[in-house]
């Protein structure tokens, strides 16, 4: 046989390449054939479908958007951007009838106490059962969409966005998310991920007019730390 030539790329692109490689075998070697991913319209999840569809093809990537009261029109319009750019379906599942719904049930104990992270946490949540019940149901493995700086400062939900079975990026700081989107982008000579969505300023969407850096530090002072 031919001497088998390896190309390694320099960084982003090993990082890149080493995450879709975990991809496919994780998914693959324990029996699954389709992926799930919660869409938000920002760049983790834009780069987690990315790399979903390079490791499985775009037939076995299935993306959900989840829309609440505190969601943007462009949060949605660019999750269906990606969506079309990567050739995946999209399931559009708005979540307001279940949060109102909880909200009711928890008026009375939870009266003269105004909004805060619990809200936002039930949100979350009914994200995370829609994923699990459509997993559960058709056999697709969620993929968690939650970056290393959100994991390691606690800047997530249990059993909510946490949820899932194999973490694609809690591993990748949010400054090298989008390197390597950007770095895809390169790649296809086109924007897979749109501009717009790399451009944004990171935000949960959990509460009016929520960002990062309101509890976060700056990404570029946190992530060396």
């Amino acid at each position: 046989l031919p001497r088998r030539e390896v190309q390694v790329r320099d960084f982003p692109g090993e990082v890149y390449d080493a995450l879709v490689l975990g991809t496919r075998d994780y998914v693959l070697k324990n029996g699954f054939e389709k992926v799930v991913i919660g869409l938000s319209g920002g760049v983790d999840s834009s780069l987690v479908a990315t790399i979903a569809v390079d490791a499985l093809d775009s037939a076995n990537v299935i993306g959900v958007a989840m829309p609440s009261r505190y969601s943007t029109p462009a949060s949605l319009s660019d999750a269906a951007l990606l969506a079309g750019n990567l050739g995946i379906k999209l399931i559009t599942i708005p979540i307001e009838p279940v949060f109102q719904a909880y909200l009711d049930l928890l008026a009375e104990p939870l009266v003269g106490i105004g909004l805060g992270v619990a809200e936002e946490n039930i949100q979350a949540r009914i994200r995370g059962n829609i994923l699990m019940a459509l997993s559960n149901k058709f056999g697709w493995l969620v993929l968690p969409t939650g970056n290393k700086s959100e994991m390691a400062t606690g800047y997530t939900t249990l059993y909510g966005d946490m949820a899932g079975g194999f973490a694609v990026i809690k591993d990748v700081p949010k400054t090298m998310v989008y390197e390597l989107a950007k770095f895809r982008n390169v790649l296809a000579g086109s924007e897979l991920v749109p501009a717009r969505v790399i451009n944004k300023e990171p935000s949960a969407e959990l509460r009016p007019n929520q960002r990062d850096r309101d509890t976060l530090p700056p990404y570029e002072l946190l992530d060396p730390v």
